[in-house]
């Protein structure tokens, strides 16, 4: 096995809760503030959620649940509009705090930066929200922490397509060996593993009960010093001892 080189994160429900409180909040509000009657509930967003893609998600919403809705124009274009509006309503909800990164992740984030560990973004959200999320939940040079950021329409095949990390790792100049990915969905490990990535899983309320047969290993979060994470599944003599997710554990999962 090659030595760890770089870690490589997914945003939504990984770094952040953002995906129940946040991205369902301002899409809710773009319709709203388009006349619509839509509104999705924590129920439907969460079945919403096995499409990847925001512009996707509304493509499938009008499919499957508004299949007689008559859109004014082009409906590529006026399903971009719209998210360009929930996006704008998503950056002001990070902008006003509400979205706060999930436990240890910055601690672990910080870390990896002071040993010189490369790290990447590989997500299917925008390269906008990822800024806001960063900037509003770290600070202004948060961004400047990754070395890529691999977001959005970047690569046409989104999650679970493994195209995005794939993208990240050739702009880095790694192989799958040197890198571990952070996720914390089915799709999203589908994505990983599609590139040859081991991956670790922290799961959040709408990815609980996913399939993570194929993690190396599953968490209930990062973890603090005094917030214990939660191991769910992976090597018991790999995480012996460990109360969060640090680099040593990381190095050791990715070497296992």
């Amino acid at each position: 096995m090659a030595e760890l080189t770089a870690l490589l994160f997914d945003v939504d429900g990984t770094l952040a809760d953002t995906e129940r409180d946040g991205h369902r909040v301002a899409f809710n509000q773009a319709f709203a503030e388009a006349g619509l009657d839509w509104e999705w509930d924590v129920a439907t967003y969460g079945a919403l959620l096995s499409v990847t893609g925001g512009k996707e998600r509304m493509r499938h919403y009008l499919e499957q649940y508004r299949p007689t809705a008559t859109l004014p124009g082009d409906p590529a274009d006026w399903i971009a509009d719209l998210h360009r509006a929930k996006t704008r309503h998503y950056e002001a909800l990070l902008g006003e705090g509400g979205i706060p990164l999930r436990p240890g992740v910055e601690r672990l984030l910080r870390e990896a930066r002071e040993a010189s560990y490369r790290l990447a973004i590989a997500t299917t959200t925008t390269p906008a929200n990822v800024t806001a999320l960063l900037e509003n939940a770290v600070g202004p040079d948060a961004l400047q922490w990754f070395e890529v950021i691999a977001a959005g329409d970047v690569v046409p095949a989104k999650k679970p397509a493994p195209d995005i990390y794939h993208y990240a790792m050739e702009k880095m100049a790694l192989e799958p060996t040197q890198c571990i990915a952070f996720e914390d969905s089915h799709n999203g490990i589908l994505a990983s593993k599609g590139a040859g990535l081991k991956t670790i899983i922290t799961v959040n309320d709408y990815t609980r009960d996913h399939d993570f047969d194929d993690a190396e290993l599953v968490l209930d979060s990062f973890g603090e010093p005094q917030q214990p994470f939660q191991v769910l599944s992976g090597a018991p003599t790999i995480v012996k001892g460990a109360r969060y997710l640090d680099m040593a554990l990381v190095k050791r999962v990715h070497s296992g």
